[in-house]
């Protein structure tokens, strides 16, 4: 009865992964966070709302539930209100991977049906968790990032720094020290870099990963990745959740699970 006390102390959270361009690793992040909340002990619904390249679903071990939220390019509201009726009555956790193609039509029903007010109304921590990265998308997924923002009613806002395919940087600035952090620093509870690692390392052992849809605990426990791979693969997962722990988006940090 203790280790079951200690492993629900914590509020449950509602984390929607939301980013109106495709291709820059929001199903990437949902994994990642699926898998640090469960590894820290928290009960986790894994959702994929994406009406069009379900990836999240693939991971199998996260067991990803597949939800149809559209209806003919709108919000089916009675799938909807079925979904929020769990996220306020079950004991669970839920990260929710939203796709780009419903990003605008989701995010205009959850405003303006007050959803978020509604679950914190009722003791649920909700997180808003977006993409931005580097490269040819930089731009979009920052102006992406900034209409989320400005309409979230969300104080809660993670901020992913995906580098994968360069840096988050222009005109010498870096994404904290970009306008568009600087105009929501107050809504925004901490952001997360995923670092660009060296290709033929680290960068091949996640992309062997990923390519597999496998979890971190999967890949380590694989004998398909050599000793060194999944010594890699362990540095990447520890950097992850050591600074998903810094946000304190639970009560319980892996930091803690470890020791």
């Amino acid at each position: 009865m203790a280790e079951q006390s200690e492993q629900n102390s914590h509020i449950d959270g509602v984390h929607f992964i939301l980013q109106g361009k495709g291709g820059v690793g929001k199903s990437l992040v949902a994994s990642f966070l699926g898998q640090y909340l469960r590894t820290i002990g928290v009960a986790t619904r894994c959702i994929d709302t994406d009406p069009v390249n379900q990836t999240f679903t693939q991971y199998k071990a996260l067991e990803v539930a597949h939800l149809k939220l559209m209806v003919e390019n709108r919000i089916d509201a009675r799938a909807f209100d079925e979904l929020m009726e769990r996220m306020l009555t079950e004991s669970s956790s839920f990260v929710i991977d939203n796709g780009a193609s419903t990003f605008i039509p989701l995010w205009h029903y959850v405003v303006e049906n007050g959803v978020i007010e509604t679950l914190e109304r009722h003791g649920r921590n909700v997180f808003v968790h977006s993409v931005v990265t580097g490269g040819q998308a930089m731009l979009d997924t920052l102006s992406g990032f900034g209409d989320l923002a400005e309409k979230s009613p969300a104080q809660n806002l993670v901020v992913w720094v995906n580098e994968y395919f360069g840096p988050v940087e222009a005109g010498g600035k870096r994404f904290r020290e970009m306008k568009v952090f600087e105009q929501n620093q107050a809504r925004i509870r901490g952001v997360v870099t995923i670092p660009r690692r060296s290709a033929d390392t680290f960068g091949r052992d996640i992309d062997e990963m990923l390519r597999a849809k496998l979890t971190f605990d999967e890949a380590l426990g694989s004998r398909s990745f050599s000793i060194m791979s999944r010594q890699r693969l362990e540095m990447i997962r520890r950097d992850i959740y050591k600074q998903l722990d810094a946000l304190q988006l639970t009560g319980r940090p892996f930091g803690e699970v470890m020791a």
